[in-house]
């Protein structure tokens, strides 16, 4: 399982990448697609939505079951990868390049709460 070091995570299995103009992309882990399966259906959230710290505001659905996706820090979504909902196969084909949404966050700082990924898989270890 691809488990980049550059991102941070969530506990719900969102990564969080840091954009140059200080923006956030967002999408889930390849743990979180692994489990899932293959990807049917991807909802994504509208721009413009302002977020609230781990509200639902999208869906990944597979064939095994649906799953929300949360806001990993509050803020506003400034865009949203439409390709997902055409195709949402890309979820499982690399689940770091398929990204969901970007987030202008309130508060920058609110991204250093986030797991690093040696305490995410920590998180993930301790599931097993």
């Amino acid at each position: 399982m691809a488990l980049p070091a550059d991102l941070k995570y969530t506990e719900s299995h969102e990564w969080v990448r840091r954009e140059a103009d200080g923006t956030l992309t967002v999408g889930i882990t390849d743990y979180a697609q692994e489990a899932l399966g293959d990807m049917v259906f991807v909802e994504l959230p509208e721009v413009g939505r302002q977020l609230a710290k781990g509200e639902a505001c999208g869906v990944v659905e597979s064939v095994k079951a649906a799953s929300d996706v949360y806001a990993p820090v509050a803020g506003e979504v400034v865009a949203a990868n439409t390709a997902l909902t055409e195709k949402p196969e890309l979820v499982n084909a690399n689940a770091f390049d398929a990204w969901m949404f970007r987030l202008k966050p309130d508060n920058p700082a609110d991204v250093e709460a986030l797991l690093d990924a040696a305490k995410y898989q920590a998180n993930l270890d301790a599931q097993k």
